[in-house]
């Protein structure tokens, strides 16, 4: 049920007393009606005292919730005056219902106390006003009754304290939702700006320097930064689109936070294995060569660009875009970068590399740390929402690679197994 729907149900508009109204309900509704009993039952010489204890020993009960171990206690006091003076009185429930608040509120040393008190006070009633001869049968149900009071209460005391776990359970599910949520927002928002103002960047530095010798040239670097601009807007009104509609998560994989599903995915495809060669033409644009390459075992399942479900597209997409950012923001001019996308039935495996020359052979001289951002720690967390591995770092011979495996256990031709 939504906020909306629960907003404009009936129990909802159901009308709730507040505590203190609450727990004085049932003194006002019991008192009287006992009162009247009492003014019909005794005498009205006794008639003062009658009264008093069944005041005694309902009133204390508006306070049962607040203080339970003191309203038993008084309530048991009340009904000890009542056996001394000998008046036997309906109001004695009242000692039950003290007992059921202890039991349901208190701890369980306390529980037990209370209900030896009690067992005690139905000692001692059936002592003086059971019949002759019939002392054992009173007994037993009056010690039934109480220690199916005190179960009751304790019952109550686990359920509540079982609702309060689940309740608690719930909150932290939806912290921990959310948090996923803003880290996948955040990820998906920092590939798409951090790639896209990288490439538009370098398209209109290119399109500067070039303005006077070569207009047509400026003019084709300042299209394709338009290009760039208007693909970064697209990319932006899918993932903000869901956050407006609310649409729930994609129905490739219920662990697929990365693959985003909008009113408006017809007119906007989510980015997968066919866009590659796309993404290489950008970085091309923009100064980096790159090659791409993408080769499937064959396996009788169909192209690998049609088969695979959707979110693995788009991480695969998104794990090759930011690689190749890293590469354009970090390598010098004349770096060139590889790209191959290797998918079998078990797994895809993604690999970027580029011969980087300012990053030597790990084996012989340490290569220089890269500049901390959010860039490879958002790669990982896409390869680990599909149960997958990524590294990156210097490899043999120099140049820095990129290598993710994302597992495909449990899809099969694009749906969940």
């Amino acid at each position: 049920m939504t906020e909306a729907d629960a907003a404009h149900s009936p129990r909802h508009h159901l009308p709730r007393l507040p505590d203190p109204a609450r727990e004085l309900l049932l003194p006002l509704l019991l008192l009287p009606a006992l009162l009247l009993h009492a003014a019909a039952t005794w005498p009205a010489g006794r008639l003062p005292v009658v009264a008093g204890l069944t005041c005694a020993l309902v009133l204390p009960l508006r306070w049962r919730r607040r203080a339970p171990r003191a309203v038993f206690g008084a309530v048991a006091a009340a009904a000890l005056l009542q056996w001394l003076a000998d008046v036997q009185l309906p109001a004695d429930a009242a000692l039950l219902v003290a007992l059921y608040a202890v039991a349901g509120q208190a701890g369980r040393r306390a529980a037990l106390t209370a209900c030896a008190v009690a067992e005690g006070g139905a000692l001692l009633a059936c002592l003086r006003w059971a019949a002759p001869g019939a002392f054992l049968a009173p007994f037993v149900a009056l010690s039934a009754t109480v220690l199916a009071v005190a179960t009751l209460g304790r019952r109550a005391r686990t359920a509540r304290a079982h609702l309060v776990l689940a309740a608690q359970r719930q909150e932290q599910q939806t912290r921990l939702a959310v948090t996923e949520e803003r880290a996948r927002i955040a990820r998906e928002v920092h590939d798409i700006v951090t790639h896209h103002l990288s490439v538009m960047v370098a398209l209109t530095d290119a399109a500067l320097q070039a303005q006077h010798r070569s207009p047509e040239k400026a003019t084709t670097a300042l299209r394709g930064a338009a290009e760039t601009g208007r693909q970064a807007l697209s990319d932006m009104r899918r993932s903000l689109g869901l956050l407006r509609t609310g649409a729930p998560d994609a129905p490739d994989s219920p662990n697929s936070p990365d693959d985003l599903t909008a009113p408006t995915a017809p007119n906007h495809p989510l980015p997968g294995l066919a866009e590659l060669a796309a993404l290489a033409d950008r970085m091309r644009a923009a100064g980096l060569p790159v090659r791409v390459e993408i080769d499937d075992d064959g396996d009788g399942d169909g192209d690998a660009r049609v088969r695979l479900p959707a979110g693995v597209q788009l991480t695969v997409h998104r794990l090759v875009q930011e690689a190749l950012t890293n590469t354009f923001k970090h390598a010098p001019v004349g770096t060139r970068a590889a790209v191959r996308v290797h998918c079998s039935a078990a797994a895809v495996t993604v690999r970027v590399t580029d011969d980087n020359p300012a990053v030597t052979d790990p084996a012989t001289v340490p290569a220089p740390p890269r500049p901390p951002g959010r860039g490879l720690p958002g790669m990982r967390e896409r390869a680990a929402a599909h149960g997958g591995t990524l590294r990156a770092g210097p490899r043999p011979g120099g140049g820095w690679e990129v290598h993710a495996r994302l597992p495909l256990t449990g899809y099969r031709r694009g749906v969940p197994a």
